[in-house]
């Protein structure tokens, strides 16, 4: 064979390797750009098959809502572990302030998903637990709370009062209160004031078990229920142990 023969020969090999390096990439090129069109029309699908409540149902209406009763929970227990220095206590507030954080951020993130505002301007608070002819089965679970400080009986929902939105919210004047306390005084006006935010909680909790739509959020609020029942339970026996009692 002469040199020029085996010089032709190593150009076709070479030539055949690159076209075939070239088919095999235009191949995993279609591939991928069908499996991306594909991934694409599955995101398009999912997406389309998010549930999106309206902005005056029930589930809008307990995101918005509970993400700023939630809000005060969380603000209550960094107060006071600000004054107190006894750990149990310091504990059982971080363990609220943290679980109803994360739960606040769930709450406003599907609000985000749905594209709904976080204010419903023009709209009372709760008006979504006796919108639609659900009052009866919306409020089951509020009686005894109307009686509660800084809250009224309004209408469709509840009044508010001294910075007070929604049952069981401390007003201003008992947030100024618990910010000045120190001790077991302290201990005792926020086990107080966590006793009465968590029954406003749990009512509320129970509306959207009965009323929303949303699988996952009316899984939350029956977590909330349970969660916040425990804890309950818990607050007696620490003010128990402190001489005091909840709140009539």
């Amino acid at each position: 064979m002469t040199v020029t023969h085996r010089t032709r020969r190593t150009r076709w090999a070479a030539g055949s390797a690159v076209a075939l390096a070239l088919l095999f990439a235009g191949a995993a090129t279609v591939a991928s750009a069908r499996g991306d069109s594909a991934d694409g029309a599955r995101r398009t699908a999912t997406a389309s098959a998010v549930q999106v409540p309206a902005a005056d149902s029930a589930d809008a209406g307990f995101a918005r809502d509970m993400a700023v009763h939630h809000q005060q929970a969380v603000e209550m227990s960094f107060i006071v572990r600000d004054r107190t220095r006894n750990e149990e206590v310091r504990r059982f507030a971080y363990d609220i302030a943290n679980t109803q954080a994360n739960q606040r951020g769930m709450l406003l993130g599907w609000l985000d998903l749905w594209e709904l505002p976080k204010v419903a301007a023009g709209q009372e608070p709760m008006a979504w637990m006796t919108a639609g002819g659900h009052g009866d089965h919306g409020m089951d679970g509020m009686d005894g709370m109307d009686g509660m400080d800084g809250m009224q009986a309004s209408g469709s929902g509840f009044q508010p009062h001294d910075g007070a939105l929604m049952p069981g919210m401390a007003t201003r004047t008992e947030l100024a209160r618990l910010k000045k306390a120190s001790g077991k005084q302290a201990e005792i006006l926020y086990l107080q004031l966590m006793t009465d935010h968590h029954k406003g909680g749990v009512a509320m909790a129970r509306g959207c078990a009965g009323l929303c739509t949303v699988k996952v959020e009316k899984r939350l609020a029956q977590g909330m229920v349970q969660a916040q029942q425990s804890e309950l339970d818990t607050m007696a026996q620490m003010l128990a142990a402190r001489g005091a009692a909840p709140r009539p």
